[in-house]
């Protein structure tokens, strides 16, 4: 029998107080990867952010729009080597109109082009351009509502009264994280020919490809400079910017949730303090009879921080086991169906993953800290005497 071996066995001498500090620990490392993972993946627009994209909106705020001729201006642009333009139309299925996604009016000729992280079959994008009323929706959303090519899909809008039929002509996946599964995308002539007169000829925001990624910053200014003498000024980023200009609303809850993160950790430390320290005062008696028979302070030590790191690792591995069930299947699913513009891929990453481990082990040493210097300092007469 090894050190560490005897310390698992100590660790199940008091099997229900172990197994409530390893579900203690557990939440705990539920709660920090949830809380992790919903940083990590409010991120991922810009981390996984195309480096050869560069978004162009009103300079005022993006819910403005932009006269749809600048589109011409833009794609003469040395190094531009193919632009596209979308119009947010905020739909909302009648038949589920308390579910939210993504519906955009998008240019069929060139929105593929520019968006290539959108992949649809050839067959179906054929179908999607020869349909004026053709649309092309993401597999996730497809998956929730049941919809199948084919199908006939009404939308309502607040932005652009009326009733607006289309019919399914493919579903798209996506090979970029980035990328939102659960967008309605639809041809933008059909939008503006619904418009008023004085509506018409309006985009939301133009989306260039560029040769060199290396330039985007370069050829946001030049952009922007083509448009400074004229009476709507533009905004140009690069993707990732433009991603992050949206997370900056944000900042102050995504630290607080780091910070929350954080706390969790230290009480997870505490309870694991709390137990080690119980069980070490409980087995005092029998520390002082394997010092009066020849076992070293460092001995006694490695009890201690055997049995902590032994609750550690069980406790690390249950929440995770845990984690991947309720937040990344559950959690993470309903996120993506109902929130894809904001967390369009939610997983538990394997850093966050990993990170938890390290710290429900790494704390609980931490924890066993203090009982354990205190076992060395142990007089053997006095532990023998002592009553727990």
């Amino acid at each position: 029998m090894t050190f560490l071996g005897l310390s698992a066995k100590n660790a199940l001498r008091n099997r229900f107080r172990t197994v409530l500090t390893v579900l203690g620990v557990a939440i705990a490392v539920l709660a920090f990867v949830m809380l992790r993972t919903v940083v990590w993946a409010y991120n991922v627009g810009v981390e996984a952010a195309a480096p050869d994209r560069i978004v162009t909106r009103h300079k005022v705020t993006f819910v403005m729009q932009l006269p749809k001729r600048y589109i011409d201006t833009i794609r003469q642009e040395p190094g531009v080597t193919v632009a596209t333009w979308a119009n947010w139309f905020g739909g909302k299925d009648p038949k589920h109109d308390r579910e939210f996604f993504s519906t955009l009016a998008v240019d069929p000729e060139t929105y593929f082009q520019v968006y290539t992280d959108v992949a649809v079959a050839p067959a179906d994008l054929a179908a999607f351009k020869e349909n004026r009323r053709g649309a092309i929706v993401g597999d996730v959303i497809a998956k929730k509502f049941g919809w199948k090519v084919g199908d006939k899909v009404s939308l309502k809008s607040p932005i652009f009264p009326g009733d607006w039929e289309f019919a399914i002509s493919g579903i798209y996946t996506a090979t970029r994280k980035s990328v939102d599964r659960s967008t309605f995308l639809f041809h933008w002539n059909y939008l503006n020919e619904g418009m008023a007169a004085r509506q018409r000829d309006q985009i939301g925001w133009v989306v260039a490809k560029v040769s060199n990624p290396a330039r985007t910053a370069d050829m946001s200014l030049a952009i922007d400079r083509k448009f400074d003498e004229r009476d709507t000024q533009t905004l140009s980023q690069s993707e990732g910017a433009f991603n992050a200009s949206f997370l900056g609303m944000f900042t102050a809850v995504l630290k607080a949730i780091d910070v929350v993160s954080i706390v969790i950790i230290g009480i997870m430390m505490l309870i694991l303090g709390n137990t080690i320290a119980m069980g070490a005062r409980e087995r005092t008696q029998e520390y002082g009879a394997l010092r009066a028979i020849g076992f070293l302070p460092r001995h006694l030590a490695v009890f201690v921080l055997g049995e902590s790191f032994t609750i550690g690792v069980l406790g690390g591995t249950v929440g995770l086991l845990l984690s991947y069930p309720i937040v990344q299947l559950g959690m993470g699913r309903f996120l993506e169906e109902n929130m894809g513009s904001f967390f369009p891929y939610f997983r538990i990453s394997p850093g966050n993953a990993l990170l938890a481990m390290l710290l429900a082990v790494g704390m609980s040493l931490v924890a066993a800290g203090i009982p354990a210097w205190n076992v060395t300092r142990l007089r053997v007469v006095d532990a023998l005497r002592r009553v727990a």
